[in-house]
């Protein structure tokens, strides 16, 4: 009984450094994705469109907060620059509350919420909710090749 105790303590302690291991790596993998999240948000601060296609893979397919879907990286850069045309002083900041590692693939899949913000005629209006963003590690990082947005709250008179 001794000896079943030890080889199952053993086996016990050599898959928590596994784990351990793995974690670490997904950590510090997280932490490149949050990085790049958080330079997405300062491109769309900046109204640079053109950076934000820097995030984005070549077969990028993104469903929209209203539900509308873009079905290319190109079209969704033309969208946000024509945003960005139409309310000079909108802003959307994403935070990443959770991303997940695919144990299989070099994919990983982050969850978090959204605020966005603009001034329209009838004034300022603010919306938000929820996001999953699907990552895709590629020879050029990690790149973002599909995301749902999904409107929860909307505050303001052109809601």
């Amino acid at each position: 009984m001794k000896i079943k105790m030890n080889v199952i303590w053993t086996i016990a302690l050599a898959l928590t450094m596994c784990l351990l291991s793995e974690m670490s790596f997904a950590g510090d993998e997280g932490q490149v994705i949050r990085d790049l999240r958080m330079q997405s948000n300062e491109a769309i601060k900046k109204h640079d469109a053109d950076a934000l296609k820097s995030f984005l893979a070549d077969d990028y397919v993104i469903t929209i907060s209203n539900g509308a879907i873009e079905r290319s990286r190109e079209e969704h850069v033309e969208s946000f620059a024509s945003h960005f045309a139409q309310y000079p002083d909108v802003v959307y900041v994403r935070t990443p509350s959770n991303i997940i590692f695919s144990s299989a693939y070099p994919l990983a899949m982050e969850q978090g919420a959204w605020i966005g913000s603009r001034t329209t005629a009838n004034g300022r209006l603010e919306n938000g909710g929820l996001y999953t963003a699907a990552w895709r590690k590629t020879g050029a990082g990690w790149k973002i090749y599909s995301e749902l947005f999904v409107a929860l709250y909307c505050n303001g008179d052109d809601c």
